[in-house]
């Protein structure tokens, strides 16, 4: 359980220290955009006050604590299933992963009254026009991690 904790802790930071960073460091306004690594890599601040691709966002408070209380039960969910049936290392650290992003994204929602999003990635002639953050990159991660190593139970 303690490798939950650590990469949690760690995931949650870094997406903390990458949101501010970029969109206060940068002081990017709404639809600007700079350009890191053209075309693959470019920063562009976004407010999501849905989910992914900008569903349920016509209501920002009613969404906003939903999405809210939404993340926080699933991270209940996934430390109890973690506590009652994870053993292998793998399985705690993409656990991990996503419980940090899911309460960075969280904490966004609190503070900022929607997600902060500031990455846009396109590649080879494709033009990506959604932005997300590192919180979701780890949410994803995570999530395969545990589609492909959460499937161990504890002896009985």
């Amino acid at each position: 359980m303690r490798l939950l904790w650590i990469t949690a802790a760690l995931a949650f930071v870094l997406d903390q220290i990458t949101k501010y960073g970029v969109i206060y460091g940068l002081a990017l306004q709404p639809g600007q955009s700079y350009e890191l690594l053209p075309p693959l890599v470019t920063f562009r601040k976004g407010l999501n006050t849905g989910i992914n691709f900008g569903l349920l966002h016509g209501h920002p408070d009613i969404t906003r604590w939903a999405l809210f209380a939404l993340a926080l039960a699933i991270c209940v969910a996934l430390v109890i299933w973690a506590k009652r049936s994870f053993t292998r290392t793998a399985e705690f650290a993409s656990a991990g992963l996503v419980l940090g992003g899911a309460l960075g994204n969280a904490v966004d929602r609190v503070f900022h009254r929607g997600v902060l999003d500031f990455l846009n990635m396109s590649c080879c002639g494709i033009n990506n026009p959604y932005i997300f953050n590192v919180a979701d990159i780890f949410i994803f991660a995570g999530a395969i991690g545990l589609l492909v190593w959460g499937g161990s139970k504890k002896a009985a």
